[in-house]
Parts: C-alpha cells; structure tokens; sequence
C-alpha cells in the first residue's frame, strides 16, 4: 500500500504526527479531525479515523474510531490494504479487552492472527504480531 505524500489528508496527519511527536496532542488532534472532515473517499477516511483514535480519551471513544478505520479499510480494494488488517484488528480487539468484552477481544486478536501472513518481515511487523500474540495470551 502506498501513501501518496503530495495527498492533503496524508499530509494533514503527517503533520499532526510531528505535533504528536512534539507532545501538542490537542494541536494534533485538531489536525487529525481536520483531515476526517476533508476526507472524501474511503482511503482518505481509513488513514484520518487510525489517526483521530489515538488521541482518543476514552477506551469507548478510541474503540469507535478504530471500528470506524477497519470499516474504511475494508472497503477499499486494494490487496496491499491487508497489511494494515492485523494492526487494526489488534487496536480493536485491545480496546475490548479494556472494556472488559473478552470474547470481543478474542475473536478480534484471532482475526489479526489470520493476517499476520500479510505483515512485512520487519521490525514492525514482529511488533504487532508480538502484540497480538500477548493480546491473545492476556484473554484465554
């Protein structure tokens, strides 16, 4: 999956990444909801929704906008969007075993499980198959 650098909203959440990173979370946030409310086809509202969640206060409200990523994501047909399922997945499956729902969790962390062939071999792709195995472990 490539992310176009010279896409408003790519650029929007890359910037409110760097604010993030700068720890100006509301700045971030501001910028973050500013890409959802210009997103105009699924891509562009997966990538803002993954971003908006993780300056989320509540478990509740995170969770909603990481359903709210998968959802976008899903209906994009794009076969190198299955590299972004097993992290999706684990957000999700994380946020109900917060919220206590461990069956939700469960079937979520299975689900990432199910992708993880889609991961890269990389560093990043061992941190969320790491991430789901210990989710997986942490609600038998």
């Amino acid at each position: 999956m490539q992310f176009d650098p010279n896409n408003n909203i790519v650029k929007l959440c890359a910037e409110g990444m760097s604010l993030e990173g700068e720890g100006k979370k509301e700045a971030a946030l501001q910028l973050f909801e500013q890409a959802w409310g210009e997103a105009s086809n699924d891509f562009e509202k997966f990538t803002a929704a993954h971003y908006v969640a993780r300056q989320q206060k509540s478990i509740a409200e995170k969770l909603d906008w990481d359903q709210r990523a998968l959802h976008h994501a899903l209906k994009i047909n794009d076969e190198g969007m299955k590299s972004t399922y097993p992290s999706l997945y684990l957000n999700i499956g994380k946020g109900y075993e917060d919220l206590n729902d461990f069956e939700s969790a469960k079937a979520n962390y299975a689900t990432a499980l199910s992708f993880t062939a889609f991961l890269p071999e990389d560093g990043y792709g061992q941190l969320i198959k790491g991430g789901i195995l210990n989710g997986i472990e942490r609600v038998k």
